[in-house]
């Protein structure tokens, strides 16, 4: 089969996939090597819903021995097959980097004959990258589960970053389905390579020298919507991989409707403004000091669509409002919608010289559209309704019907590398001048 044809099938089978990043690596360049993934040495950018769009994102293969209802790849579909080699990935990861196309590499497989099989495909491909082309840039390789250890701690300190997706929030779903696949062939690796990475943050300690593992931590990926599991049990598990996991992101994944299984729920759309929440929960989870309990519970176990999840929490809990914003507490500033951790670190910096208005308030940044409801300055309230809960609702309700959103046609298109002629001598053009425009495993519930 031609190389571009390869390209085209297997770059089209790894769009499912979301779990990529490029930040938190910092592998420097080497004499005679090319690539660079250190701070200054990688362009990151990102597409809205969070994928890097600076590495080539492929799959080695899309043949797999696995049936799982919910992918595209599984046997039993009907798609068209590719098989890439380990030295064409290689090739063709030097080519794109040498035309200034990526930064790096998202490599992941379907499960080809077996997981160690697999594993050692993807070994192959980074070692040629490695130590043959001398590549320093960026490289994210999929921990296939079930895998030997011994493959996974020799892919780990090859990489920047490694990922074990999870994909479905809970073991019932997993047994039906992906039978195939194991609550503990997915935690295993994932505990191994946590492990991994903090011996060898304590080795680095004691030994400047000593070789990296996997220096950007890992992550995971979980698909939204094609089971009915809750939001609450989503966010549990998140918040139970950071804490005992030491993830470095959890990405959430909206169904993409694939099959026609009696086994999956039945969706219409993707459930995309879902996702979009899950992500503001898990940003609150990270950097809010806000635990999954206090966004759901049990009784109360969806997310709230008209709202972000933090003016949803405060909305419910009016009690703890209003705050004055000259005395209140860090962690509880952390708390008031339209105003994030930028700007409690420049209030907290500011209100140690005076106390600030709601015009100082403006100059730092916060957005007073919706934190006027829920704060004081100097003793005064500026929002532009009495502080009742019903009225500030009324007030924050989105002007706009949220169903338009929901059945809104999706389209999932992956943004093209390469043109048609993208293998063929490059042709000179000169630019034309466009004028500026106007304007652990048990510790988890799984």
């Amino acid at each position: 089969m031609d190389i571009n044809e390869k390209l085209r099938i297997l770059s089209d089978s790894a769009k499912y996939d979301v779990s990529c990043s490029s930040s938190g690596s910092n592998r420097a360049n080497t004499p005679g090597g090319i690539g660079n993934a250190a701070a200054h040495g990688i362009c990151h950018s990102f597409a809205a819903d969070g994928r890097c769009i600076s590495l080539l994102k492929v799959l080695l293969t899309n043949y797999c021995v696995f049936d799982c209802a919910y992918c595209v790849n599984r046997i039993s579909n009907d798609v068209e097959r590719a098989a890439f080699t380990p030295d064409e990935v290689a090739d063709l990861t030097i080519n794109f980097y040498r035309r200034n196309y990526i930064e790096g590499l998202f490599l992941s497989s379907a499960i080809i004959n077996n997981p160690n099989h697999t594993m050692e495909l993807l070994i192959q491909t980074v070692k040629k990258l490695r130590n043959i082309y001398k590549f320093n840039g960026y490289i994210h390789v999929k921990a296939i589960p079930g895998a030997d250890q011994a493959l996974i701690k020799e892919a780990g300190e090859l990489v920047d970053r490694m990922s074990v997706n999870i994909e479905l929030p809970s073991n019932d779903s997993l047994k039906l389905l992906a039978p195939q696949k194991t609550k503990a062939n997915i935690l295993t690796p994932m505990s191994f390579i946590n492990s991994n990475i903090i011996a060898n943050k304590e080795e680095k300690a004691l030994f400047k020298g000593a070789p990296s593992f996997v220096p950007g931590g890992q992550s995971t990926q979980l698909i939204i919507g094609a089971t009915p599991d809750s939001d609450f049990k989503i966010i549990k598990l998140s918040e139970n991989l950071y804490t005992h996991m030491n993830l470095k992101r959890v990405y959430y994944s909206a169904y993409i409707p694939v099959s026609n299984s009696p086994k999956l729920v039945t969706i219409k759309n993707s459930p995309l403004l879902r996702e979009h929440r899950l992500y503001q929960a898990d940003w609150l989870l990270r950097f809010y000091d806000f635990k999954a309990d206090e966004l759901l519970d049990s009784t109360n176990s969806s997310l709230n669509l008209n709202f972000d999840p933090k003016t949803d929490w405060a909305l419910r809990n009016m009690d703890k409002f209003p705050l004055e914003i000259n005395t209140a507490h860090y962690k509880d500033l952390l708390r008031i919608p339209g105003i994030g951790v930028t700007c409690v670190k420049r209030i907290y910096k500011a209100r140690k010289v005076r106390s600030l208005s709601f015009e100082d308030l403006k100059k730092l940044g916060v957005m007073l559209k919706r934190a006027q409801y829920f704060i004081t300055c100097k003793g005064k309230y500026s929002g532009d309704v009495p502080f009742k809960e019903n009225l500030i609702y009324s007030r924050l309700s989105p002007k706009f019907d949220l169903n338009l959103l929901e059945n809104k046609k999706n389209s999932f298109e992956q943004l093209s590398l390469f043109s048609s002629t993208l293998l063929e001598q490059p042709k000179i053009i000169i630019p034309k001048l466009i004028p500026p425009p106007q304007s652990p495993v048990s510790l988890l519930e799984f």
